[in-house]
C-alpha cells in the first residue's frame, strides 16, 4: 500500500495519474524481483568460481553465508585447537565455521583536531565540518549499511538529511576513507577503521550505535591442503597469536580486550551480532539499501579491492591463469 500526496492544476492529469500508477508499481515491483534474482544467480556463480578456484580456507565478513554454506555441504568439519575457549555465540555448535576475531567500525578523527574531534554521531552535524567528512559509499559495503541502518533506526532519516547537508565525499572501500581523513580538508568520518598513523585515531562513540561483527572462517571441505588448513586455523586461533598477533578483540574468552577497551559483549550501543543478523534478512537488507540510495546516489568510482578488474566470476591465480 502506498498513500501519495499529489499537486498539479488539471483534474484529468490526477485521474491518469492514479490509473497508471498500479500498472507502473507492479512493472517497477516485477523489475526489481528480476534484478535480485539475477544478482543471486551471480553472487551463486561467484561463489561457485571461488570454490572451484582450489582455496583451503576462507574468513569473510559475509557472517550469513557461513551457515547457508554449512547446509549445502561445502565445508570442513574442524574444531581447532582451544575450541572450547572461543565465545560459543560465534561458533558453530558442530563445527564448520567459528569467528576469527572482531573487527570493529566507529570514528575516525584528524588528530589536529583534539579534543574538537567528533565523537557522537550528532557531532558530525557541527557546521565547521561542513565540506570536510568523507565516507565509504553504505550502498557499497554491508558493514557500512549496517552502521547507517543504525543511526537512522536510532535518529530517523531527518539525521541522514542533515548529515547529507555537510556535502559529504563519498568514497569506495572503507580504507580509502579511512586513509583520507587528516589529508587535505578532511578531518572525520565513520563507519571506517584505521587511518593513517600520526595524522588520525580512531575513537568508539559512548551513546550513538557503531559496528564490531566476529570475522568469520571455515575450512572448505574440497581444500587440497587439509592439515595445512587445520594448522593455520589453530595457530590463529592459539592464545598466543589472539594475543600478539590480531591487533583487536579476541574470539577467545580468556583473552584481554584491548588496552582501553571494554569487553567485545560490553557495550550498550553495540551489539556484535547484529551484523549477522542484518544481513540474514537480504530482503530487509536490499530494501534499506535501495532506500540509501535514493539519497547518496549509485555507488562511482574503482572498486579498491580489484582496481585491475582481475577477480569478478573468475578470479586470476597468483600465477596469471584464470580460474
Amino acid at each position: 500500500m502506498c498513500d501519495g500526496w499529489s499537486g498539479g492544476e488539471r483534474a484529468a492529469a490526477k485521474g491518469r495519474a492514479e490509473q497508471d500508477a498500479p500498472a507502473y508499481l507492479a512493472a517497477e515491483t516485477a523489475r526489481l524481483n528480476e534484478v535480485r534474482q539475477q544478482l543471486a544467480a551471480e553472487a551463486e556463480q561467484w561463489w561457485q568460481a571461488l570454490i572451484s578456484n582450489v582455496a583451503d580456507v576462507v574468513h569473510l565478513q559475509t557472517v550469513d553465508d557461513f551457515p547457508r554454506w554449512k547446509k549445502e555441504g561445502v565445508l570442513q568439519k574442524y574444531k581447532p585447537v582451544g575450541w572450547n575457549k572461543i565465545f560459543d555465540q560465534i561458533k558453530d555448535k558442530d563445527g564448520y565455521y567459528t569467528g576469527l576475531f572482531f573487527f570493529a567500525f566507529s570514528n575516525v578523527t584528524a588528530t589536529r583536531l583534539g579534543d574538537d574531534a567528533p565523537v557522537e554521531a550528532k557531532d558530525f552535524l557541527k557546521p565547521e565540518f561542513k565540506n570536510k567528512l568523507v565516507f565509504t559509499y553504505p550502498n557499497d559495503d554491508d558493514a557500512v549499511l549496517y552502521y547507517f541502518k543504525q543511526l537512522t533506526d536510532k535518529y530517523g532519516f531527518d539525521y541522514l538529511k542533515k548529515l547529507l547537508a555537510q556535502n559529504p565525499t563519498f568514497v569506495r572501500g572503507t580504507q580509502d576513507s579511512a586513509d583520507l581523513v587528516g589529508s587535505g580538508d578532511y578531518v572525520a568520518s565513520f563507519g571506517t577503521s584505521g587511518g593513517v598513523p600520526g595524522a588520525a585515531e580512531t575513537t568508539l562513540p559512548k551513546k550513538s550505535p557503531w559496528v564490531a561483527w566476529p570475522q568469520t572462517g571455515a575450512i572448505l571441505k574440497d581444500a587440497p591442503h587439509k592439515a595445512a588448513a587445520k594448522l593455520y586455523l589453530s595457530w590463529l586461533l592459539s592464545k598466543d597469536a589472539q594475543q600478539n598477533s590480531i591487533d583487536t578483540w579476541s574470539a577467545r574468552t580468556d583473552v584481554a580486550a584491548p588496552a582501553g577497551r571494554k569487553g567485545i559483549f560490553g557495550y550498550e550501543n553495540m551489539n556484535p551480532l547484529g551484523l549477522g543478523e542484518f544481513m540474514s534478512n537480504r530482503t530487509a537488507l536490499d530494501r534499506y539499501k535501495a532506500r540509501i540510495n535514493l539519497y547518496v546516489g549509485d555507488v562511482k568510482g574503482v572498486n579498491p579491492s580489484d582496481p585491475q578488474g582481475v577477480l569478478g566470476l573468475y578470479p586470476v591465480n597468483q600465477d596469471g591463469t584464470q580460474g
